[in-house]
């Protein structure tokens, strides 16, 4: 089982991306978002998830780790398979897609080409109240180490591991995991990308208090 890819990107198409491992050439099924990042001739480091059929075995690689997970989190779902959880991971990106989870915000699922309403209000019902899947390499506030290929932390990672912290802090307070994620993820949408984890801490209380 293929786990993780590093080597040369020698092609990149408009759905997969040919990776040079030592001679070998793999060839990964990517969603848009990740192969505008990549170029021919770039060292690249590739999170892989492995499908294994009958007659075939495919490649869907990712950029990080937290991706990988979600894609494979959002093929729990009945009537998600590998196409549809690329189109969510590639218009919502992580952050809103952890937010609109812990919201079971159908319609942000529904932005996602070929997620209609049923599918669309199935993966809010069944993610909702679900802490975000925590992957192979990581605890919930992991950063990859920047290296060949690697991804440098952004402002959406930046914000989301301000989230996990304010998650953290209200859980200690004594609420519940669910409805901390819940009054997070409300808060992180009403405060912006740049905000602290104090800042979302006393937005999320406003959140519960009501």
């Amino acid at each position: 089982m293929i786990g993780k890819l590093k080597g040369r990107v020698d092609a990149v198409g408009g759905e997969e991306a040919l990776i040079d491992v030592g001679g070998v050439g793999y060839l990964v099924g990517m969603g848009g978002q990740s192969l505008a990042r990549l170029g021919p001739g770039q060292d690249a480091e590739i999170h892989i998830e492995t499908h294994v059929r009958e007659d075939a075995i495919k490649l869907w690689g990712f950029l990080n780790e937290k991706d990988r997970a979600w894609f494979a989190r959002l093929q729990i779902v009945q009537g998600v398979g590998a196409k549809a959880a690329l189109a969510i991971l590639d218009v919502l990106g992580v952050e809103e897609l952890e937010s609109a989870a812990a919201l079971g915000d159908a319609s942000a699922f529904g932005r996602a080409k070929g997620v209609g309403p049923k599918l669309a209000a199935r993966l809010a019902t069944e993610l909702k109240d679900k802490p975000p899947p925590m992957g192979r390499t990581f605890a919930a506030d992991f950063q990859p180490t920047p290296g060949i290929g690697a991804t440098p932390v952004i402002a959406g990672e930046t914000s989301n591991m301000a989230r996990e912290d304010a998650v953290s802090a209200l859980t200690n307070l004594g609420y519940g995991e669910s409805d901390a994620r819940r009054a997070c993820a409300a808060a992180s949408r009403n405060a912006g990308p740049d905000a602290g984890a104090d800042a979302l801490i006393k937005l999320a209380l406003k959140e519960l208090a009501r």
